[in-house]
């Protein structure tokens, strides 16, 4: 059998069935929500709208304590979660917090997860850039 090229969705999940499978179904979630932009690396898979918004990974490649047959989530949003389902959460930027859920089976992406990939797709929905829309509800727009 021929490898998968690197860079690809069918490369990164090559040899694991199961961990591809959870992604399908992260994906199709995430793609019901609006117009999405999907792109593939050697490590990760993004979404993204006006910006990034949601990554799936397989952080079992360096984390032994998780299940090989899981995927790890990270999302984009304007403010910190706390739950205990959130792995971990960081401010990479200010006012934008990224969260990292461990999904091990399909019933993981439950209405709470789902809730925050909503939310985290309207977050990317907006253009924070400079001279861009002021993302403050009913703020000035340019």
């Amino acid at each position: 059998m021929k490898a998968k090229p690197p860079g690809t969705i069918e490369g990164l999940f090559e040899g694991r069935p199961a961990s591809l499978a959870l992604f399908n179904v992260v994906r199709k979630y995430v793609e019901s929500l609006g117009p999405v932009k999907v792109e593939a690396t050697r490590a990760q898979v993004s979404f993204g709208a006006k910006t990034k918004f949601a990554w799936v990974w397989l952080p079992q490649l360096w984390v032994r304590k998780r299940s090989e047959t899981s995927i790890s989530l990270t999302f984009d949003l304007g403010h910190r979660i706390d739950d205990p389902r959130i792995a971990s959460a960081v401010e990479p930027l200010p006012g934008r917090f990224s969260h990292y859920v461990v999904i091990e089976r399909a019933s993981d992406l439950d209405a709470k997860v789902r809730a925050w990939l909503r939310e985290a797709y309207e977050f990317g929905t907006i253009d924070r850039r400079p001279g861009r829309l002021n993302p403050i509800p009913g703020g000035p727009q340019k």
